[in-house]
């Protein structure tokens, strides 16, 4: 694909490792973890996020990776809206909502 010889060279796959590192930090808080549905449905986006540009990226055509770039992007408005349940439940500040906003 393109320039890149591999999915890891792509800085939106390597951001999207980072989001994940810091969802699996969030959740490991002591008013988190026992949010077990919360938990889950955060966690699953974010991963969903690096996978879906893995798995565009190894696709056959340039159309079919840019169907999985959007897959990847709507991840992360899923991941956006589970931060904001995340201030309104108090697991995160709105400071750090904001972090991940930029």
């Amino acid at each position: 694909m393109g320039t890149f010889k591999s999915f890891e060279d792509i800085e939106a796959w390597q951001e999207s490792r980072k989001l994940v590192k810091e969802i699996r930090k969030i959740c490991k808080r002591e008013n988190v973890k026992r949010d077990f549905g919360f938990v889950d449905q955060i966690s699953r986006s974010a991963r969903s996020v690096s996978a879906n540009i893995a798995e565009g990226f190894e696709s056959m055509t340039t159309a079919e990776f840019i169907q999985f770039l959007s897959y990847a992007k709507r991840s992360a408005g899923e991941v956006r809206s589970h931060l904001h349940d995340a201030v309104d439940d108090e697991y995160i500040s709105k400071q750090e909502f904001d972090v991940f906003a930029t």
